[in-house]
C-alpha cells in the first residue's frame, strides 16, 4: 500500500510537521519502512531509535518501529533521550543507524525525525528518497525484534570525561526539555555549584518556549544568573542539541562568540586546523580563528550540511549561529548542547576563569538580529537569484555559499533562503552604527527591488 507524505514536511535536514495536521502515526510508519528499507540495501540490520518528551513522541515511537520491524530492522530502543543521546548511541553501540524523533525547538504541536546511516547525516536526496520510496511502497519485507538499551549513565560519564573547568558557579536552564534529566545527573559528577530549572520533562513547554538562540526565552536564566550571583548559565533546546550563554551580567553569549571562545583550545590542540562557522556568523569569529593560526571555513547552514563539511575537511570544530556546536576533537562529530557547555567551562578555565570579562574583550561589532521576511517556497529562491544578477552587475564583493553575503569596507549584509520555512532570513554587521545603517540600506534597497517589504529600524 503506497503512502504519500504532506509536500511541507520532507525538509533539507531532517522531517517535521505539525502533529495531526501535517504529521501522523502512518508517516511515521512510513518513514520506519522507507528508513529500514535503506538501511538494509546498505547492509545494515539494526537500528537505535529515541524519542524527545513531546506529548505526540510514544505514539509516533510506536509506529516507526512497527515501519521499522515490518521492514526486517532489528530496533534497539533507548526510549526518552536528548538527540544527542542518540547520536552517542549511533556512534558507540553495535548499530547501524539512528533515528530520534523530536519536534527540537519548535512550538508543542510539532514534531520530527533527525536521522543517521551508517555514521552518516541522512539529509537532502536521501530524505526525499523516503518519500519515493512511501509512493511506490517499494520496501523491504521482514520481522525485526526489539530491545530496550539504558544508555544515560555511559552518556553521561562521557560528558563529565570532557571537563576541564575549575570550580564554577553556575545556571543551567534546559527549558522542560529532554536535556533535563541529562542534565540533573551531570552536576552531580561536576566541581562547584550548580543551580538548575526546568529539568522536568514537560512537552507542552509551560515556562518558556525552548530556543536558547531568542533572547526573551533567556530571562529566567538571566534571573538566575542575577539573583544567585552566578559566574555564567546555560540554556538548551528542546532535545538538547543547541546551546545558549549568558554571562555573570546578564549578556547573551551569541552561537558564534561561543564558537569563538571554543576555538582556542581547540587549535592549541590541532594548530592549523580547520574551524567551520555558517554564512550567519561574525566576520569577527573567522578574524579570531586566523589570529590563532586557524583555517577559517565559511559553510551553509544546516546541522547535517556542516557535519558533512566537518568530515571532508578533517575540521576539529564547528559551529552555527543557531547554537548547534559540533565537535570532532574528543568526541564523535555530531552537535551536542550540554557536551558543547561542558567544553565551554574548561574554555573559560584557560583563558582567565572570566566570561564575562572574555566577552568584554572580544572585538565590539553592531549587528542585528536574523531579520525575516515572509516569501514563498518557490519565490525565496528567485529573490535570491534576482539579488545576485544586480549585484554581480554591479561587480560587489560576494560570497554565494548560501545565498549572498556581501562584503565591503563598512562590513557584511546576507540574504539567504531558509531551508525549513517560507522565509527570507537576512542579517547585517557594521563596524559602527552608521556603518550597518549603511549596510541595511543596501540590503534594503535589494529587497523593495524584489517586492519585498524592507526593514524598518536596525536599533
Amino acid at each position: 500500500m503506497s503512502h504519500k507524505f504532506d509536500p511541507t514536511v520532507l525538509r533539507e535536514y531532517d522531517i517535521r510537521g505539525i502533529v495531526g495536521e501535517t504529521l501522523s502515526p502512518d508517516d511515521a510508519y512510513a518513514i520506519g519502512r522507507g528508513f529500514a528499507t535503506r538501511l538494509r540495501r546498505a547492509g545494515g540490520r539494526r537500528i537505535a531509535v529515541g524519542y524527545d518528551g513531546r506529548t505526540s513522541s510514544p505514539a509516533l515511537k510506536d509506529a516507526l518501529i512497527k515501519g521499522l520491524t515490518e521492514a526486517g530492522v532489528d530496533v534497539v530502543n533507548i526510549g526518552l533521550a536528548s538527540t544527542p543521546m542518540l547520536y552517542f548511541a549511533e556512534a558507540t553501540l553495535d548499530v547501524d543507524g539512528g533515528i530520534q524523533i523530536t519536534g527540537s525547538h519548535n512550538p508543542a504541536e510539532y514534531n520530527g525525525f533527525k536521522m543517521v546511516l551508517k555514521h552518516n547525516s541522512f539529509f537532502g536526496k536521501d530524505i526525499r528518497d523516503i518519500g519515493e520510496l512511501a509512493a511506490k511502497s517499494d520496501w523491504e519485507e521482514g520481522k525485526g525484534s526489539v530491545e530496550t538499551a539504558d544508555i544515560m549513565d555511559a552518556y553521561v560519564d562521557r560528558l563529565a570525561q570532557g571537563y576541564e573547568g575549575g570550580e564554577y558557579r553556575i545556571g543551567w536552564d534546559a527549558g522542560n526539555g529532554v536535556g533535563g534529566p541529562v542534565l540533573e545527573k551531570l552536576i552531580k559528577k561536576l566541581p562547584g555549584e550548580h543551580h538548575v530549572i526546568y529539568t522536568d520533562v514537560d512537552g507542552r513547554f509551560p515556562n518558556h518556549h525552548p530556543d536558547p538562540t531568542v533572547e526573551s526565552n533567556l530571562a529566567d536564566l538571566k534571573a538566575l544568573v542575577k539573583k544567585e550571583k552566578l559566574d555564567f548559565g546555560f540554556a538548551f533546546d528542546g532535545d538538547a542539541d543547541r546551546i545558549g550563554a549568558v554571562d555573570s551580567e546578564g549578556h547573551v553569549i551569541w552561537g558564534d562568540q561561543i564558537l569563538a571562545i571554543l576555538s582556542a583550545p581547540v587549535l592549541k590542540r590541532h594548530p592549523g586546523g580547520t574551524i567551520i562557522a555558517d554564512v550567519k556568523a561574525s566576520q569577527a569569529l573567522f578574524d579570531r580563528v586566523a589570529e590563532l593560526g586557524g583555517k577559517p571555513l565559511m559553510g551553509r547552514t544546516g546541522h547535517s550540511l556542516i557535519k558533512t563539511l566537518m568530515k571532508e575537511t578533517h575540521s576539529p570544530l564547528a559551529g552555527e549561529m543557531s547554537g548547534h556546536i559540533f565537535f570532532a576533537d574528543q568526541w564523535f562529530g555530531f552537535d551536542d548542547g550540554i557536551y558543547a557547555a561542558v567544553r565551554m567551562i574548561g574554555a573559560v578555565h584557560q583563558m582567565g576563569g572570566s566570561l564575562t570579562q572574555i566577552r568584554k574583550d572580544m572585538p565590539k561589532m553592531v549587528n542585528t538580529p536574523e531579520l525575516r521576511f515572509q516569501a514563498s517556497e518557490t519565490r525565496k529562491f528567485q529573490v535570491i537569484g534576482e539579488v545576485l544578477g544586480r549585484l554581480t552587475a554591479a561587480d560587489a564583493k560576494i560570497n554565494t555559499i548560501d545565498g549572498v553575503r556581501v562584503t565591503n569596507d563598512d562590513g557584511w549584509w546576507l540574504l539567504r533562503a531558509s531551508n525549513t520555512q517560507d522565509v527570507l532570513v537576512a542579517r547585517a554587521e557594521g563596524r559602527d552604527q552608521a556603518a550597518l545603517d549603511r549596510l541595511v540600506s543596501q540590503l534594503n534597497d535589494q529587497l523593495k527591488q524584489s517586492g519585498i517589504e524592507p526593514v524598518t529600524t536596525t536599533h
